[in-house]
């Protein structure tokens, strides 16, 4: 049995958005199904950190730090049209970036072997100079400039398997080769971002690598661009660490989205991204919660996913009947053909191969 850390503090029930979608209700549902399955003592439990304004700084513009803390503070109520924010959503999100980074810190030191980080509020949309999406600050942006700037991290692997795209995260490392970011993602959706002509600039070019996709996608639709795409980049990119932006909106009760992925579903992807790690980059795995609002889809994927994390071998249960697809879309072959045209590490390495 693997050793797997876990991120959570009741604090992050604080950050108090009333009925929003991404409400406090999220976590307290993956706590108490956590209980229910007696896996708590599976876990060892990583106390977060409130992230320094300095290391806030990494990604985010000093102007835009006070101004969420003037926002909050202030109890203006809304950061931008849909991200809500609270007197004590500042701290909150603090804490947040900081748990992410404990988690970071507790794998590369070998503290624990991988490692989720259950926090709130979510971060892969918030830009250096502004929110939105629900995000204040982006945790797992910073959680990856930590690595690499406090624990001589040289590469890291960003995997993005939340319903939108990660505009925020994306731009953070857009013209930066010690970054990869992989997304995969509803198209035409919000934030609008995450073709795949986005594929980075400068030193950056190839290291960002999306997969936009078509409603209805399904378990089999995932595996299948995990392996043909996500697999041959991350070899060739060989991280030192591995960052996953967990969505679960995915999933096909998931009110916000129109894909059909399962809890087994989202058990392939870490199983998939757990074996790079091992591969690639000593086992040092961080999976952070991003999206996913159906209270009953978001907690049992998390155990899923934990269960492939700990190795603990617990059955894994779907408590909807979703859509089967056993099949790969057609759609979603020709966007791997795509994805692969497009992309100058694939060119090569069909090259180096001939």
């Amino acid at each position: 049995m693997a050793k797997t850390g876990l991120v959570y503090h009741p604090d992050y029930l604080k950050h108090d958005t009333g009925s929003h979608p991404e409400s406090s209700s999220r976590l307290s549902a993956i706590m108490n199904l956590l209980k229910e399955k007696k896996v708590e003592d599976k876990l060892v439990n990583l106390s977060p950190w409130r992230a320094k304004e300095s290391r806030l700084e990494l990604i985010h513009t000093p102007g835009y730090i006070k101004e969420v803390e003037s926002a909050c503070k202030e109890g203006r109520g809304w950061l931008d049209a849909d991200t809500v924010v609270c007197p004590f959503s500042y701290e909150v999100a603090l804490l947040a970036a900081g748990g992410v980074m404990r988690a970071v810190e507790a794998v590369i030191s070998e503290e624990v072997d991988n490692a989720f980080a259950l926090v709130r509020p979510p971060g892969h949309h918030a830009e250096k100079d502004r929110g939105g999406g629900f995000c204040l600050f982006n945790n797992v942006a910073l959680a990856s400039r930590y690595a690499q700037k406090e624990h001589n991290i040289d590469k890291v692997l960003i995997v993005d398997w939340d319903l939108h795209h990660g505009n925020g995260t994306q731009n953070a490392f857009y013209t930066d080769s010690s970054v990869l970011y992989f997304s995969t993602h509803q198209y035409p959706y919000y934030p609008g971002s995450g073709s795949v002509e986005e594929k980075g600039e400068g030193e950056g070019k190839g290291w960002t690598v999306n997969v936009p996709l078509s409603p209805g996608c399904s378990d089999a639709d995932y595996e299948y661009i995990f392996k043909e795409i996500l697999v041959p980049v991350a070899s060739l990119f060989k991280p030192n660490l591995i960052l996953v932006s967990a969505g679960f909106d995915t999933h096909y009760a998931d009110p916000l989205g129109g894909m059909n992925l399962s809890a087994f579903g989202f058990a392939k992807l870490a199983q998939i991204v757990k074996g790079l790690a091992e591969e690639l980059s000593l086992g040092r795995l961080v999976i952070t919660l991003e999206g996913g609002y159906n209270l009953k889809a978001l907690s049992f994927s998390v155990l899923a996913v934990l269960n492939i994390l700990g190795d603990w071998g617990v059955t894994i249960e779907e408590p909807f009947s979703v859509p089967e697809g056993k099949e790969v879309l057609r759609t979603t072959k020709n966007r791997v053909e795509e994805v692969r045209s497009a992309q100058i590490w694939f060119k090569n390495k069909i090259k180096n191969q001939k």
